[in-house]
């Protein structure tokens, strides 16, 4: 129980906002608007739980805003160039994984900080993607929109496939050699080492990873529109990274869980449309969110504090 105080607590505020809104706001829980919401946070939930591993690892990711909108605009010209759904699919994974190798490389393999090299692949990608699209969108063709089922079936899949992969990761990480691996790294290195881990062959198939997810959401945030905004993903490295410290994962590395992640993401993203039905300005969102962003933080300060005594 203790171990997983900050999970439980974040769980437990998400059920306090979802319970005031049943009194206050009974419109947020309509059917459509909700599977709308739902659909269009599942990409954010297939990114956050790569930047969950990432940080876990003992290293960050601030690039992924950048890498999922250069695999959008790819899989959005792919499949305008009448490239079939399974193929786009790969294609976009597979960009994604090499932007994440690319990351991994220089990050294990020259020891460079993290924090430096994914903020320049941020800036680099980005502005290569506004120079080469200059603004222009993707159009897409039709039979791609929500995977070719409909609106409410597309939306229930997309829903579907981040449950399950979340589901997936969260035992294996519990379960698998792989995740203990992870966790190993992340909380010392060097004793990983010791023990017989690579700890920097770890880091690169953890970013790897990283950007195969990010390619993945990228396909998942495609077929949700019938155009690709080269703008796309614009604030996610923010908003992910603040739903896995919000969830308990320790920016330190070495602890925290996916379930957790996943309560605080649902917990920072109902905050808007909760805001909408309750009328209140739009402006107080960001307030909210650093209100408990900051809580989070302190209280990961002061469970450190406590530890280290």
């Amino acid at each position: 129980m203790k171990r997983h105080f900050r999970e439980l607590s974040v769980a437990a505020a998400l059920a306090v906002a979802l319970l005031a809104l049943v009194v206050f706001a009974p419109g947020f829980y309509q059917l459509q608007p909700l599977l709308s919401l739902l659909a269009r946070e599942s990409p954010t939930i297939v990114v956050a739980c790569g930047v969950a591993l990432v940080i876990i690892s003992r290293q960050i990711d601030i690039s992924v805003g950048s890498q999922f909108a250069v695999c959008s605009v790819c899989a959005g010209l792919l499949a305008a160039m009448g490239w079939p759904l399974p193929a786009v699919l790969m294609a976009a994974v597979l960009l994604g994984a090499t932007l994440g190798a690319l990351n991994g490389a220089l990050i294990a393999g020259l020891r460079l900080p993290s924090i430096v090299v994914t903020l320049a692949a941020m800036v680099t990608l980005r502005e290569a993607l506004r120079w080469l699209r200059q603004g222009r969108f993707v159009d897409l063709p039709e039979n791609l929109q929500w995977l070719g089922l409909g609106q409410m079936t597309g939306q229930f899949a997309l829903i579907g496939c981040a449950v399950l992969l979340l589901t997936a990761m969260a035992w294996a990480m519990k379960n698998l050699a792989v995740g203990r691996f992870i966790y190993a790294i992340g909380s010392d290195a060097e004793a990983a080492r010791l023990a017989g881990l690579r700890p920097q062959l770890g880091t690169f198939l953890t970013f790897v990873f990283m950007g195969a997810l990010t390619g993945l959401a990228a396909m998942m945030n495609v077929v949700q529109s019938p155009q690709v905004d080269p703008k796309s993903g614009t604030g996610l490295e923010l908003k992910v990274i603040a739903a896995v410290v919000v969830g308990g994962v320790a920016i330190t590395g070495g602890r925290g869980n996916l379930w957790g992640v996943f309560a605080g993401l649902l917990l920072l993203g109902c905050i808007s449309p909760a805001l909408t039905h309750l009328r209140v300005d739009a402006y107080w969102e960001k307030a909210i969110q650093g209100v408990i962003i900051l809580l989070a933080v302190v209280a990961d300060g002061l469970r450190s504090r406590k530890t280290n005594r």
